[in-house]
């Protein structure tokens, strides 16, 4: 029994529904560790995940740009961050695009095509699996770095992120990210709205 089937959470197993159980707007806590520095960053900002079909211009794109048949990917996810503080949402054209190619039926392990990485703005391709519990890892080589990020969810609405960089001259950044599904005010007013009228029949 896995670490979520544990808790009475399943996990996603796949990076599909990886996509769709992220999808919506994410409020992330973020410390960054710099191994060649003294002081470490912190910041907050907002994650806005969409998932998107395979049959989407972007994937077809993306793929041409890898020489990648898109009738194999099984689809994707766009990512936009912006400040936490900001009240407009995020500039679509500027999202980063992830596209999904499993190797094979099971689709717990693939290829992730982006058209620009997290370390360095340019079209990468990523190796990914699950592991047995539920954790996600997906290996990036870049020109002049190398990636590794995990991620998992504990339950529905909150999930961890830890990702590290390795530079070619040896220095390490290593990044982890506490994320919780975001509830807008007028959202949250409506659920506690509901609560009390349940509570009062």
């Amino acid at each position: 029994m896995s670490r979520g089937e544990y808790m009475g959470f399943v996990p996603p197993m796949t990076m599909m529904d990886f996509f769709r159980k992220s999808a919506g707007i994410w409020f992330t806590q973020r410390t960054v560790h710099h191994f060649d520095a003294v002081t470490d960053e912190s910041g907050e900002s907002k994650l806005y995940v969409q998932v998107v079909d395979s049959s989407d211009s972007r994937i077809k794109s993306i793929c041409d740009l890898q020489g990648i048949d898109p009738a194999i990917a099984a689809g994707g996810a766009s990512f936009m961050w912006q400040p936490h503080e900001a009240e407009q949402p995020p500039d679509a054209d500027h999202a980063a695009v992830l596209v999904d190619v499993p190797d094979d039926e099971t689709r717990q392990s693939g290829k992730l095509l982006r058209n620009q990485g997290y370390v360095e703005k340019i079209p990468v391709v990523s190796r990914y699996w699950f592991g047995k519990d539920g954790i996600l890892t997906i290996d990036t080589d870049y020109e002049n770095n190398q990636g590794q990020e995990r991620c998992w969810f504990i339950t529905d609405d909150f999930r961890v992120r830890v990702s590290t960089v390795r530079m070619l001259n040896g220095i390490y950044l290593m990044t982890y990210c506490s994320e919780r599904r975001y509830i807008a005010d007028a959202d949250l007013a409506a659920m506690i709205q509901h609560n009390h009228s349940r509570a009062t029949v």
